[in-house]
């Protein structure tokens, strides 16, 4: 890609440990060339516990803003001069604007998979909601989806211990840690209305793969699975819900939609998710 750059050029950038496959700068070079604005984002690795350091470099290098993934997105929080609702609901922070000499943090990461989940025609009111993980990533879901009026959200983990603890974080109690064995996914698929799997099982270039996904054939007609991982495209937990007749979608319409959220923020700018995701599509794939 082929990116103008001036004297007046405003530096974007996303920060991680590590951070070199990230593919943030790709999509928001592409869509700030769509857009017509003066901007550039780069990749720069930045180590564990070099948060607080990085972000002063990033004030005296004259960066507008930057993006944050593992193991940073914890550590940003306490920065900030200023949060918004979700980033003080997950205690995490994706997006820092830096503007006249303060830091201001969001976190784009629900918004971003509840506009995704959209686009499989379905919301998180009223479902109970089989949720495979207990990260970071499993924590914004499950906190977006209980806001968003989920009935229950089960959190399964082979670490029942960190599946508690993330559910902690629940004040209306409808998080419920759970183990991650054949019979409780099979018993608790029985009565999920959405999967969501935020593990990394099946993602390209890891040794992990799910052992036994039998629990799908549980799922009532018609239940929607969500796999945040991207790469590959069609996972096995995809491939297996489709062929059992679920709706079904990777991650890819998360890390898009993620994304143009941050830029409004970066940019003071309205964006047309929908068009950047048709956009993005073809150069990501």
């Amino acid at each position: 890609m082929k990116v103008e750059l001036t004297n007046t050029t405003k530096k974007l950038c996303v920060i991680g440990d590590p951070v070199l496959h990230s593919k943030s700068p790709l999509i928001h070079n592409t869509m700030l060339t769509a857009l017509g604005l003066n901007y550039v984002y780069l990749c720069q690795p930045v180590p564990r516990g070099g948060t607080e350091e990085w972000l002063r470099c990033a004030k005296f290098t004259g960066y507008a803003g930057f993006n944050a993934t593992m193991p940073h997105k914890e550590a940003l929080f306490p920065l900030m001069d200023e949060t918004d609702a979700d980033a003080r609901l997950y205690q995490a922070v994706n997006t820092v604007c830096i503007k006249g000499g303060k830091v201001y943090g969001y976190n784009t990461d629900g918004r971003g998979f509840l506009r995704a989940l959209a686009d499989l025609d379905t919301t998180p009111e009223g479902k109970t909601v089989l949720l495979l993980g207990a990260g970071g990533a499993a924590r914004a879901v499950a906190l977006k989806l209980v806001q968003q009026g989920a009935r229950a959200v089960f959190v399964c983990n082979r670490t029942v211990k960190k599946a508690a603890a993330l559910c902690a974080n629940d004040p209306l109690g409808r998080l419920a840690p759970a183990g991650f064995d054949s019979a409780t996914l099979r018993r608790l698929a029985a009565r999920a209305d959405l999967v969501v799997n935020c593990t990394s099982l099946g993602m390209e270039g890891t040794l992990g793969q799910f052992e036994d996904l039998s629990f799908l054939e549980e799922l009532s007609d018609g239940v929607p699975v969500f796999d945040l991982i991207y790469a590959p495209a069609e996972t096995e937990l995809l491939r297996r819900a489709r062929l059992l007749g679920h709706p079904a979608a990777n991650g890819l319409g998360m890390l898009v939609y993620q994304a143009v959220f941050a830029l409004e923020h970066f940019t003071d700018t309205g964006i047309d998710a929908a068009a950047m995701a048709r956009l993005l599509k073809p150069v990501l794939l």
